[in-house]
């Protein structure tokens, strides 16, 4: 097991026994609040499934190439998207993977949901 798996593990067991300080339910409340936007909610969607430039994600997400601009703004200054240029193209990718994790189990849930799969035949698929 890594370094940060263990941390991770150890911060995960404190946090079952104790309430996490207000710094860290603010920035877990910012995180949410900027996911709380369904056009950002599927840019970090789509990115999650791979690597994608401006127009690509306004064509997938259906916006506006400066609307999705915008948004993958915001989304670089929280840190959950980066990018790098590929000569005139700017590429866009992920660079937080534990909130893509967080967000791609709430949407699976929800779709499960909607479909009518329980949550317990969802933690027997491991999902």
């Amino acid at each position: 097991m890594g370094r940060r798996a263990a941390v991770v593990r150890s911060i995960e067991g404190e946090a079952a026994a104790a309430d996490p300080s207000a710094e860290v339910l603010a920035e877990a409340a910012a995180m949410f609040g900027l996911l709380a936007s369904p056009p950002r909610l599927h840019i970090v969607w789509a990115l999650a499934q791979g690597e994608s430039d401006v127009s690509g994600l306004a064509e997938r997400v259906g916006g506006a190439l400066p609307a999705i601009s915008q948004h993958l703004s915001k989304l670089k200054l929280a840190g959950l998207v980066r990018s790098r240029r590929e000569g005139r193209r700017v590429v866009y990718f992920v660079d937080d993977p534990d909130t893509v994790a967080v967000m791609r189990t709430l949407v699976v849930q929800l779709a499960a949901r909607s479909e009518g799969v329980s949550p317990a035949r969802l933690r027997e698929l491991g999902a």
